[in-house]
């Protein structure tokens, strides 16, 4: 029950997006259609899915001052989660070029780009300061991954929609989109009343 927790809490309650903000750039970004939103929330799913765990056995076992070391080297852990997070992408990257050539060509240059995707991070530090063991971060990352999936999904099923509706010139295109984050933030954040 405790990793069914993690994982609505994750996704629902403290959504990297809704909640953090974070994760914007590629968020907005590639929310015009569905079907790339799918795409790219699975990729991200993914990542955060093997980064997250990964870099907790770095973390514990290399950097904390009780691991191989015998020295705190915890100072290094940014530079470590991101060589992790990049080398994670790349085979990413690699296996949508080869099985899903179409996806890899509408994604374009945001595939890349989840590596500097602050979500991806900030995660990764999410998982550090509430010292979660290696089962409940892996259950943190596919979480976190699902929410942020969840999260542009809606984005961008609510877009398709808008291309039908009259919106004033002032609000088309990203105007309306941080209005609908914003409103769909607000959402999740009535679930924060929720005591798992």
């Amino acid at each position: 029950m405790e990793y069914v927790n993690i994982f609505i809490k994750a996704a629902f309650i403290e959504n990297m997006i809704l909640a953090f903000f974070l994760g914007m750039c590629s968020y907005l970004a590639v929310s015009k259609t569905v079907k790339t939103a799918v795409g790219l929330g699975a990729a991200v799913i993914f990542v955060l899915g093997i980064t997250i765990p990964a870099n907790w056995a770095i973390y514990e076992f290399l950097l904390k001052p009780t691991g191989i070391f015998a020295t705190d080297l915890t100072f290094l852990s940014f530079i470590v989660f991101i060589a992790v997070i990049a080398s994670m992408v790349q085979l990413v990257e690699m296996i949508v070029e080869k099985f899903f050539p179409a996806l890899y060509v509408s994604l374009g240059i945001f595939l890349p780009l989840i590596t500097v995707n602050c979500s991806i991070l900030g995660g990764s530090l999410f998982m550090v300061a509430r010292e979660y063991n290696f089962s409940q971060a892996t259950v943190y990352g596919l979480g976190s991954g699902f929410g942020w999936m969840l999260a542009i999904v809606l984005l961008a099923a609510i877009r398709e929609k808008l291309r039908y509706a009259k919106i004033p010139a002032g609000l088309q295109g990203l105007g309306m989109a941080f209005l609908i984050t914003g409103l769909m933030g607000m959402a999740f954040m009535g679930l924060m009343g929720i005591k798992l």
